[in-house]
This record gives structure tokens, sequence and C-alpha cells, in this order.
């Protein structure tokens, strides 16, 4: 039987631009998919929607983050979203009873060596997730949710503090409400990987170092990005800190605050909690979409931090009622695609050629010239700005001055 090709546009046999097992490998597998993608069509593993990005720089763009469009959009379909804000009663608690469970184990193993398999296995599956949850803790806590007042959810996040061994909670308000206000700004989000990260890190060896010390790139990238100005509380948070540190060495040695800095390693490492970091702003898929959230069973140990992008819309939703977000809002939320879970993240990151630390989205801040408005060409959609103008103008500044002031209204 022959064929007649003129109704085929040129092909030279009925099989061409159809997906085989070889066009597969040309491109890893989608890592994400919404929940609205329930047919086995839309599930398609190899139906990318979007071209991978370019692997050798930033997604830079020009437009405005996305939460605050969707938070307004929700506010007026759905007014009385306003009812699940406020304070979780019950978070303190939960800070009490994690921070004396880990003070328990800590001391309870000071006569373990800090090498012996016992110890860096309860460091590992009781202190990682433990000071994992008192992390997350914190971050609940300087969104003003533990509390009605400023000053008792400054205290209880020190408190949350103590299990972690190093101060820091006082710092990481400044950060993170700058993180909200200023998503993906090049200079002033320090969750943001620097140009200097991505120079080293960008193959899979860099990745996997990555992903063993992100908590101590998360720790430290702060201070050469953007410094924060001091206050009485960054200095309350170390000194009560090192008093509980030298109480703790004094009276039980150094083993239980080994083993407080160990959980707290690793808690930001290769931990199946530790893949909330990456899964929270990288870019999958070749997709610009700068937050994701995970909707599985580790967000009972995380406050519901997975429920990300319905806490970028709502930060002064507590954790307890993200979920009731989400259920009052489908709509808005069930197209969005997420990942199906946190430890995959970290290996699907390591191994997949598509993400890396290049996979970021970044906007200049104000004042930086546009030079290249065509970075289609990159296989990404998005402008790219130059790094090597002036500085930043007046107006960049001011808004700068302002975030640090709001973020310490207690003093």
């Amino acid at each position: 039987m022959s064929v007649n090709f003129s109704l085929f546009g040129g092909a030279e046999s009925l099989t061409e631009g159809q997906r085989t097992s070889t066009a597969k490998t040309k491109r890893s597998p989608r890592r994400t998919f919404a929940a609205s993608d329930s047919s086995t069509q839309k599930r398609d593993q190899y139906a990318h929607t979007a071209p991978p990005q370019d692997p050798t720089d930033f997604l830079w763009l020009m437009t405005e983050e996305p939460h605050r469009t969707r938070r307004m959009a929700i506010m007026k379909a759905h007014p009385e979203v306003t009812k699940l804000m406020g304070r979780e009663p019950l978070t303190k608690y939960i800070v009490l009873f994690v921070v004396s469970l880990q003070i328990a184990c800590a001391i309870l193993l000071r006569h373990r060596s800090p090498m012996s398999p016992l110890f860096i296995f309860i460091a590992y599956a009781i202190g990682g997730t433990a000071n994992h949850n008192l992390f997350l803790a914190i971050h609940e806590i300087i969104h003003n949710l533990a509390f009605r007042g400023i000053a008792p959810n400054k205290f209880l996040a020190i408190f949350a503090n103590l299990p972690i061994g190093i101060p820091y909670s006082a710092a990481f308000k400044g950060y993170h409400i700058e993180h909200h206000k200023f998503m993906g700004q090049d200079g002033i989000d320090t969750d943001l990987p620097t140009r200097f990260e991505l120079f080293c890190l960008n193959n899979v060896l860099g990745k996997v170092f990555f992903a063993t010390f992100q908590i101590l790139f998360y720790a430290l990238r702060p201070t050469f990005v953007r410094s924060q100005r001091l206050t009485r509380w960054h200095f309350f948070n170390i000194v009560v800190q090192v008093a509980f540190d030298y109480f703790l060495v004094s009276q039980y040695g150094g083993r239980p605050l080994v083993y407080l800095i160990m959980s707290s390693f690793f808690a930001g490492s290769l931990h199946p909690c530790a893949g909330h970091f990456i899964a929270e702003h990288y870019l999958w898929d070749g997709l610009d979409q700068e937050t994701y959230s995970y909707y599985g069973p580790l967000n009972i140990l995380a406050y519901n931090v997975g429920y990300h992008n319905e806490h970028h819309d709502f930060p002064s939703v507590a954790w307890s009622r993200l979920p009731a977000l989400r259920a009052l809002a489908p709509e808005f939320y069930d197209n969005i695609p997420s990942h199906p879970s946190w430890p995959m993240v970290i290996i699907n990151f390591i191994r997949d050629k598509e993400v890396g630390l290049f996979a970021r989205a970044k906007r200049m801040g104000k004042g930086h010239q546009v030079i290249n408005v065509d970075s289609m060409s990159k296989g990404v959609s998005g402008m790219v700005c130059s790094n090597d103008v002036g500085e930043k103008n007046g107006s960049d500044s001011e808004e700068r001055r302002l975030s640090e002031e709001e973020s310490d209204k207690s003093e």
C-alpha cells in the first residue's frame, strides 16, 4: 500500500516527529505536577510544557513576584479568608516539647562518644528531625504567629533557638521578612544563590556538596550578600545562647553541645525534611514558577511549611490553617505544579541536569540597566539584566532601610 506523503507536510516517514525512547532521554522527566493534572495524559512525565533553562545563568525576570497578585485575587474571591489569619496558640507547647526532648537527648548521650554509631544515629534521626522542626518553629514565630505581641514572639524564638546551639533567630527574622517583601531581588533576598556559588557548584559534585552543606550556605551567605543593622534583640539572642551553651558544657561536658550542633547540621543536610530548602523556590521542568508547594506527610514534622505557595500568599495565616486556606481556594492552588516528595527533591536536584544552582529566578534592584532582553534564545522566559552597572538609586536604599526598621518595630 502506497502512502500519499503530500498529505504530511514534508515528512519522510509515518513515525517522524513521534516521541520515541531515544527522544525521551534527551530531557529529564517532569518532576512536578498540579493536583488538577489527574489524567494519565496530563501526568505524562515527558510531556514538558516549557523548554529547559539555560544552565549558565539564573533566570532574570522583569515581572512582579506572583504572590501579591494572587493574594489580592483570593481576597476578592474569598473575603472570608481573613478569618484564617492570626496566631496559633498550640505553637508554644510544641516548641516547649521539642526543646525539652533535645536537651534530654543531649544530656543522656553525654557518656557516648560522638563517633559511636548510636550517637550519630540519634543525632540524625531524632536530633536532625527535632532541630529541623525548631528551624521551622522559628520561621513561624518570626511572623508573629505564636502570640499577639511582638516581644513574646521574639522571646519564644530565642527559646526555640537553644537546642540549635548557634544564635540565629534574631538575624533570621530580618532576612526572612526581606525574602517575603523582596522575593527574588538580587542583593536583598539572601535565599538566592550567588554568582560565585553558580560558578563553583554548577555540576553534579558541586550539587552534592551544596545539598550536604546547605545549612552552612544559608548561615554564611547573608554575611557576604547583605549585612544587618544589629539591634538589642541580636545581642540578647547571642547572650542567651552563649549562656545556655556554657551551662550545658560546664555541667555535662562538651558532648551534649556536640550533639546539638550535629543535630543542626543534619537538619540542613541530606535529611528527608531538608528537601524543603530546595523544593520551595528552585525552578523545575523549565517553568518560570518561583514557588512550589509540597502536600505530603512530612508536613506533620515541619509546621506545614510544604504549603509554601499558600504561606507566601498569606504570611499571616498560621501553619495549622494553611490546609484550610488551600481548601478554601482550590481554583487558585490546584492548578499550580507541586512536589510529590521532599527526599526525591534532593535526589533529583543532584542527578537532574535541568536543575541546579542556576535554577532560581532573580530580579535586579531598582536602578540597574537592562542590557539584553532576548533570553528566549537560551530557552527561558524573562529578561537578562546587567550585573555591572552603576549604584542603586536612592529609593531602593530607602526601601531597604524601611524594611530593616519594620522588622524591628519592637525597638
